[in-house]
C-alpha cells in the first residue's frame, strides 16, 4: 500500500496557525435545586430569626433510635436509652441510668405480615417500639372493620399511653403489614423499676398531668382561649382571658458555608482570553457552595428539612412504592400544601403507580417550566434527598410566613457581597504570589408551625412489575 502523498496543506499544519473556540468549564454537579428556587427568603438581620408561638402546652412525640454496630446503619441491634425521652411520658425523665434499665427490660418479638400485634378489643399491657419493618393501625368503623387510620414504621411506638391512669383509649387494631420486629417492655416491669427508682411518683404525676393537660389545650396542643359560645338571653358572665406567648421560642442561626479560593497572580493576570480566569474559579466556586446549601437544607441534623419534620407529620407508604393513596394522606396532613420534593426516582416510581391505575398526572407552570403535579401540588426534583437500599422519602411542604409555612433564611447587604448572603473577599496575595479569597455563604431554613412540613417515609423506588 503506497504512503498518502498529500497536494494540499495537511490540517495538523493548518492547526499550529489557528485557534479553537472554547466553552466556559463546565459542571456536572450543578443540579435544579429546586428548594432554594421556590422557597420564600426572609431577610434575618442580626443573623437570627425568632419564630414566637402561642405557649404549646403538650409535649409533642418524637421518634426513638438506637445504637448499631458492624457500621450498618439500618439494622436496628439496640434500643438507645436516651432516646426514651422522646416518649411524652419520659420526656422529664434525665436519669441516664434509669432510662437503661428500662430500655433493658425490653423483650424483642418478631411478627410476621398480617399479624395482629394489639387487638383493639385489649388495651396494650406494653409499650411496642418497632425496630424493623411496618405497622397499620386499623380502626373499626360503623360500617366498615378496616379503616387504616395510619402506617407507623421504625422508631415509632403505640402502647405508652395506657400505662397510665386516665389514659385515652386504644381503639386500633395493630397490625403487621410486613415482617416486623418489636421491642416490647412490659408495663408490669416498668412498675418495678418506676417503684425502686427516684421518681417512684412517676405514673401516679404523668396521670394528673394527663387528665389536667385535657381540658387546657385544644386540638394542636396549644393552651385555650376562655370564651362564651351561646345565647345572651340570660345575661351570662364573659369570661375574661389572654393569649399565652411561649416563653422560650425557637430561634435559628444563619449556618455558614466557606472555602478559600487560590489563584496563582501569573495565572489572573496572563490567562485571561478568551475567559477571565479569576471570575470562572469564583463562578465554579459559588455553584458549589449553592449545591452545598441545597443539601444542607434538605440534609442538616439540626434544621434540614428530612430530620426537622414533626413525629406526627412523618407518615409511611402503606405497601412501599409511592401511591396516590400515599400522596394523598401527604397533602391532607396540612393546609395549602404548595409544593412536594423527591428524587427523580421517586417521581418515576410514582409515575409507574398512576399508570397501573390509568392515572394520568397533571402538569403545572413553575417559574417558566412545565412539571408534574398531583391535585395540582407541584413535585419538583431534588437530588439531595437520598436513596439508599432503593427507599428514599418525599418532602411536602406549605411555604411562607403569611401562611405559617416554611421559608429560606438569609442576610443581604453583607460586605462584598456578589450574590444575596455570598460574598466574596480578597484576602491578599502571599509571598508566593498566590491570590487568596475568601468565598462565604450564609443561610437556614425556618418551619413556622410543624404542619408546615411533612415526611412520606420508605418510599420504595425500584418495585416493577414482572
Amino acid at each position: 500500500m503506497s504512503k498518502f502523498n498529500p497536494t494540499t496543506l495537511p490540517k495538523e499544519q493548518a492547526r499550529a496557525l489557528t485557534t479553537t473556540h472554547k466553552t466556559r468549564p463546565q459542571m456536572e454537579g450543578i443540579s435544579s435545586r429546586n428548594v432554594s428556587k421556590v422557597l420564600p427568603w426572609v431577610n434575618v438581620t442580626g443573623g437570627y430569626y425568632r419564630v414566637n408561638r402561642r405557649q404549646v402546652l403538650e409535649i409533642r412525640p418524637g421518634q426513638v433510635s438506637w445504637n448499631t454496630t458492624d457500621g450498618v446503619e439500618d439494622v436496628p441491634r439496640a434500643l438507645n436509652p436516651d432516646s426514651l425521652i422522646q416518649m411524652p411520658g419520659f420526656r422529664h425523665v434525665s436519669d441516664s441510668a434509669l432510662l437503661t434499665l428500662i430500655a433493658g427490660a425490653g423483650i424483642e418479638e418478631d411478627f410476621i405480615k398480617d399479624d395482629v400485634i394489639v387487638a383493639n378489643t385489649t388495651a396494650p399491657d406494653h409499650i411496642y417500639i418497632i425496630l424493623k419493618g411496618k405497622v397499620s393501625l386499623v380502626e373499626p368503623g360503623e360500617l366498615n372493620n378496616n379503616h387504616s387510620i395510619g402506617t407507623i414504621s421504625s422508631g415509632f411506638y403505640f402502647g405508652e399511653f395506657t400505662y397510665y391512669a386516665g389514659k385515652p383509649p386504644f381503639p386500633f387494631d395493630a397490625v403487621a403489614i410486613s415482617d416486623v420486629k418489636v421491642l416490647k417492655i412490659p408495663h408490669a416491669q416498668l412498675d418495678i423499676i418506676l417503684a425502686a427508682s427516684s421518681i417512684d411518683t412517676h405514673k401516679a404525676d404523668v396521670s394528673a398531668a394527663l387528665e389536667a393537660l385535657v381540658s387546657k389545650i385544644n386540638g394542636k396542643g396549644e393552651s385555650l382561649i376562655d370564651m362564651f359560645s351561646g345565647l345572651h338571653d340570660e345575661e351570662p358572665d364573659i369570661p375574661s382571658t389572654y393569649v399565652e406567648y411561649d416563653s422560650a421560642p425557637k430561634e435559628y442561626e444563619l449556618y455558614s458555608a466557606q472555602t478559600i479560593l487560590k489563584i496563582h497572580s501569573k495565572v489572573a493576570d496572563l490567562n485571561n482570553s478568551p475567559y477571565n480566569q479569576t471570575e470562572e474559579q469564583v463562578r465554579l466556586t459559588i455553584e458549589e457552595l449553592r449545591e452545598a446549601q441545597e443539601n444542607e437544607m434538605i440534609n442538616n441534623k439540626d434544621f434540614g428539612l428530612l430530620n426537622v419534620a414533626d413525629y406526627r407529620q412523618r407518615i409511611q407508604t402503606r405497601t412501599g412504592p409511592p401511591t396516590p393513596d400515599d400522596l394523598d394522606e401527604l397533602i391532607s396532613k396540612r393546609r395549602k400544601t404548595k409544593y412536594i420534593f423527591a428524587h427523580r426516582k421517586a417521581i418515576a416510581a410514582f409515575l409507574r403507580e398512576c399508570s397501573k391505575r390509568g392515572i394520568y398526572p397533571d402538569t403545572v407552570d413553575v417559574n417558566g417550566s412545565e412539571c408534574i403535579a398531583w391535585r395540582g401540588i407541584p413535585i419538583l426534583t431534588s437530588n439531595k434527598i437520598p436513596v439508599k437500599n432503593n427507599s428514599t422519602s418525599m418532602i411536602a411542604v406549605r411555604v411562607g410566613e403569611e401562611d405559617q409555612g416554611v421559608v429560606g433564611l438569609y442576610q443581604v447587604g453583607i460586605p462584598e457581597e456578589v450574590e444575596p448572603s455570598l460574598s466574596v473577599r480578597f484576602m491578599g496575595i502571599d509571598e508566593k504570589a498566590i491570590i487568596s479569597y475568601l468565598l462565604t455563604n450564609y443561610f437556614s431554613v425556618a418551619i413556622l408551625v410543624p404542619d408546615a412540613l411533612g415526611i412520606l417515609e420508605n418510599v420504595e423506588v425500584g418495585v416493577y412489575d414482572n
